[in-house]
Formats: structure tokens, C-alpha cells, sequence
């Protein structure tokens, strides 16, 4: 992990990584609150196998809300479950902390270049971005011009919208050929 952390604490419970990650997914959801657990009751479908203690539920979905990641409404005996703005954030960490590139049996013979001109002022997000793609196995050609041989487009995408930065700061090419790229397809174990 990288040591900017991306602005945020990490949930240190897989309760609440499940929790918002399954917000994102249906976004507002509304239940009826005929009983004092109804988190107990809407968690039923969505721990998946997982064994999780009714009380500690309960207390991540509150923990949430005090921290502000959630907004628990009641309203005519139905409860309105949202994520916050800081929700929302915390959810795209978590999709950044989970981004993998598919690494593919056959390569197209096409290179992805990343090429980045971002500004002394945001040099947090430039430093955690060059060492997130790091991290996604991304090998570096020049200090903000780096490689990877598979399709990453849609990762890129994420990327650039979680760190704030604009498609003049970052560019994605694809390329045939790298003049001198032998020694990338070695350390990439392509041919």
C-alpha cells in the first residue's frame, strides 16, 4: 500500500466494507421498521455466507452513520438508508484499494502508456497516483510516463476521477511498439 493512503482511513472492519460496498451497488435503499433490527433483518440477504455477530452489524451500520458515511432516516414506519458525500468517497477508496489489471494469457501486442503532467500544487495525488499504477504492476519508462502491456482503460477512468485530475494531466496511449521494449516484455514475461 502506498504511503499516501489516498486521503482516507481504511475500515478496519470487513462488516463495514461490506456495507458500503453494497450501498454503492443499490444506492438508497428503503425498508420497513417493524422491527427495533431491522439491520439484522436487511443484512440477511446481503452477508452472503458470511457469519457476522447480529450486535456487531448493528453497530458498524451505526459507527457508519456517527462517522458520517451513512444517513438513516425513519420516516412513516420505513427506514431510509443513504450514503453521505463522505460515504460516497470512502466507497471509490475502497474500489481504488480493490483495482486490479486483468492480466491476459495472450498479449495483444499492444503497449498502454500512461503519461501524466500534473502540477507542483497537487503533488499528493500525483506521488499517490504514480505509486498506485505502480502497485497495479505498471513499470515505469520515465518518471511520469509508465507502461503496462494489458487493457486498462476503465482503471485509468477510475483513476483519474478518484484522484481529481482532468484528461490534460493524464493521458492513456496505445501504442504497437516501444523503441528498446525488450527489456519491458522481459520484466512483463511477454513475448
Amino acid at each position: 500500500m502506498s504511503k499516501y493512503k489516498y486521503y482516507f482511513k481504511k475500515p478496519k472492519s470487513e462488516i463495514i466494507k461490506d456495507i458500503l460496498s453494497w450501498l454503492a451497488i443499490t444506492g438508497a435503499i428503503c425498508i420497513a421498521a417493524t422491527s427495533p433490527h431491522f439491520v439484522i433483518n436487511l443484512l440477511k440477504e446481503f452477508k452472503q455466507g458470511r457469519k457476522y455477530k447480529k450486535k456487531n452489524i448493528y453497530n458498524a451500520f451505526y459507527r457508519l452513520q456517527r462517522e458520517g458515511c451513512l444517513n438513516i432516516e425513519r420516516k412513516d414506519h420505513k427506514v431510509y438508508i443513504s450514503l453521505t458525500e463522505r460515504g460516497k468517497k470512502k466507497v471509490g477508496r475502497l474500489q481504488i484499494d480493490n483495482l486490479k489489471i486483468k492480466k491476459v494469457k495472450k498479449w495483444d501486442g499492444r503497449w498502454r502508456v500512461v503519461i501524466f503532467d500534473i502540477a507542483q500544487l497537487k503533488r499528493l495525488q500525483r506521488n499517490a497516483f504514480r505509486d498506485k499504477l505502480k502497485e497495479l504492476g505498471f513499470c515505469s519508462v520515465q518518471k511520469s510516463v509508465l507502461i503496462c502491456p494489458y487493457e486498462c482503460k476503465d482503471e485509468i477512468e477510475l483513476l483519474r476521477e478518484f484522484f481529481g485530475l482532468t484528461k490534460n494531466e493524464i493521458r492513456l496511449l496505445v501504442v504497437e511498439r516501444i523503441e528498446g521494449d525488450s527489456q519491458f516484455k522481459k520484466i512483463f514475461n511477454i513475448n
